[in-house]
């Protein structure tokens, strides 16, 4: 538990969390196959694959060439989506999606950073249109994540703008403390990821969530605090007095998490399929 508050005369400090498996239950991406296949952007074999993808990273996350063909695929995948449309769907099911998964446990240690003087600060691979909602569901001061390129027409090129995975974290959680002034030797962090690790040895106090078999080992080598967050409660349940933002509040568009349900999905299975050919 955070005990004290910082200093006011201290370097101001932060929290740094990553969303899936660490605060939230599932992926953010994934989670809105269905949403998404209603709403006519991806089909059903893609949802079918998706319920099978998701299995995958629950069990085990994604290495690193996981995420590179992930990322390769969803640029693909989400070429042309006209980002209203998405909005549009996001905003329908965010509330109902998301709310339900977060984690009482990572709740609990916003609450208590902020109580503590530091911002939090959540930097994830999915894409920006999902995790900021998220993070102002959640009383984030800012948001690090994944920006997709926007043609004039209002839809997606297919390019990515910024890619917030490995270590890029790293380089966007000391470019905000360059300029925020935040104190690394004193922050924290905290992810499920092997991917991560550039991220989690950047500050002060590192802390492996629900990690992966690689992070796990990384953890226990170097002696950081691995924690277990098992209890996904709504907010409204945990909070009694807690009112959701209405939900045109909550319309900003999920297509990089979208783009990437199917991706990491239709390589992994092909990938399943080649290796039992060759055995």
């Amino acid at each position: 538990m955070l005990t004290f508050v910082e200093n006011c005369f201290s370097p101001r400090t932060a929290a740094f969390f990553d969303l899936d498996k660490t605060v939230i239950a599932k992926s953010s991406t994934l989670t809105f196959s269905k949403s998404f296949y209603q709403g006519g952007l991806i089909n059903r074999r893609a949802v079918l694959r998706t319920a099978y993808t998701q299995f995958v990273f629950l069990a085990g996350g994604a290495d690193h060439d996981q995420m590179e063909r992930m990322r390769e695929y969803l640029s693909a995948l989400c070429k042309g989506w006209n980002v209203q449309q998405v909005k549009e769907i996001v905003a329908e099911t965010l509330h109902d999606l998301i709310d339900p998964i977060i984690y009482d446990e990572a709740a609990t240690l916003i609450e208590e950073h902020h109580a503590a003087g530091r911002d939090v600060v959540i930097v994830s691979t999915s894409g920006a249109e999902v995790v900021e909602p998220i993070g102002e569901l959640l009383g984030a001061d800012r948001v690090v994540a994944t920006r997709m390129v926007v043609g004039d027409d209002g839809c997606f090129t297919g390019e990515i703008e910024y890619y917030a995975y490995g270590p890029t974290k790293a380089e966007a959680v000391k470019e905000l403390a360059a300029s925020e002034g935040y104190d690394l030797s004193r922050c924290y962090a905290y992810s499920d990821s092997a991917t991560d690790v550039p991220m989690l040895e950047s500050v002060g106090h590192p802390h492996a969530v629900n990690p992966d078999r690689a992070l796990r080992r990384e953890a226990v080598l170097r002696e950081w605090p691995i924690l277990v967050f098992d209890r996904p409660v709504r907010l409204k349940q945990r909070l009694p007095a807690f009112s959701m933002p209405p939900r045109p509040a909550l319309v900003a568009a999920a297509a990089v998490g979208a783009a990437a349900l199917a991706a990491g999905l239709v390589w992994y299975t092909n990938r399943r399929r080649a290796a039992s050919i060759t055995t």
